[in-house]
């Protein structure tokens, strides 16, 4: 009996104790809120609410995810949240719009953040925009963009669809006119089918593929220029913008105006969060870019989920376009202004 109590002990002070995992530990029970930078309803509210659905079984502990809408100043109330305000443990990410962090660069006041600071998770994809026109505009390439002058909607003249045509009229020479005051893109499509407008200067292909599918295979609307980080395969032989631009400078300012084109919808947390739980949910989020039934969700809502990218991939985007020469940058906040 000694002898076998002697075993016991001996296999006793032997055995492995199970690993603590302090991530699963964090989380398990807990309510993370998911802070959208837009208004319910829209296609980053789409997007948030389907993560939010799938990316618990990833995240160790499968905590709670809680969607909470914080629209305002075109995404820069809602960055500035989760940069200064929001809790750093980890309780708190955000899924922003594109634009803001290059705000601080564009010289926004409003902007106070940096935005080589927070921990970025990733993104579902990346966007390509194009110019469009409605398929009784004489307009068919990009030389007709250059001979005729065009009327393209926008909701105002600082919104990000008149600046992308100021961009492209300074560095493809093209003459699209920016007509405001249509408070949104659905508001601009219906004027080009009433005859009222030419077109749109930045129709994003996720957003036309969701919102009107049928425009481009039946030929209702033409696709004249795409632009953005890269081609894209699904718009054929539509001319890509960069590969028109012969000067350097020119060049240079097209990387870094298409730079929040390359962040997509990207998802962050604030700065500060403990090492190991960026790394769990950076994980956790591209498991669920992969997960079938999350894929299955996204077609059925029509959100795109054809290139994701990583939260290195992100602040390498970021950290690249604040790297810019001064003289780029300056030209970049000329064409910012209406």
């Amino acid at each position: 009996m000694i002898r076998m109590s002697l075993a016991l002990a001996l296999i006793a002070s032997c055995a492995v104790p199970a690993r603590a995992d302090p991530v699963a530990d964090f989380y398990k029970g807990a309510v993370i809120s998911m802070v959208v930078s837009t208004s319910a309803g829209g296609g980053y509210d789409a997007l948030a609410r389907a993560i939010a659905r799938h990316i618990s079984k990833h995240i160790p502990g499968a905590p709670t995810v809680v969607v909470r809408n914080m629209p305002g100043a075109g995404g820069i109330v809602a960055t500035n949240y989760l940069y200064a305000a929001a809790p750093r443990d980890g309780s708190v990410l955000g899924l922003i719009q594109n634009d803001p962090p290059l705000e601080p660069l564009f010289g926004t006041s409003e902007a106070h953040f940096d935005p080589t600071k927070f921990n970025w998770l990733g993104t579902p994809s990346v966007e390509t925009a194009m110019v469009l026109v409605w398929h009784t505009v004489p307009v068919n390439s990009v030389d007709d963009l250059r001979r005729r002058e065009t009327a393209m909607g926008a909701s105002g003249a600082n919104s990000t669809p008149a600046f992308f045509a100021r961009l492209l009229n300074a560095t493809l020479h093209t003459k699209m006119k920016v007509i405001p005051g249509f408070p949104g893109q659905n508001d601009a499509f219906l004027a080009m089918e009433r005859g009222e407008l030419d077109g749109y200067p930045s129709v994003f292909y996720s957003a036309l593929s969701s919102t009107r599918p049928n425009w481009l295979p039946e030929k209702k609307a033409k696709a004249i220029v795409q632009y953005g980080p890269e081609k894209l395969p699904e718009l054929g032989d539509v001319p890509f913008a960069p590969d028109l631009v012969t000067d350097a400078e020119d060049k240079q300012l097209l990387e870094l105006a298409f730079t929040p084109l390359a962040l997509g919808r990207p998802l962050l947390l604030p700065p500060d969060v403990p090492a190991a739980r960026v790394a769990a949910l950076r994980q956790a989020l591209m498991q669920t870019f992969a997960d079938p039934d999350f894929l299955a969700d996204a077609k059925t809502t029509g959100l795109q989920v054809n290139s994701p990218r990583s939260g290195d991939d992100l602040l390498h985007a970021i950290a690249r376009a604040y790297r810019a020469p001064p003289q780029i940058v300056a030209r970049l906040r000329q064409l910012n202004k209406p």
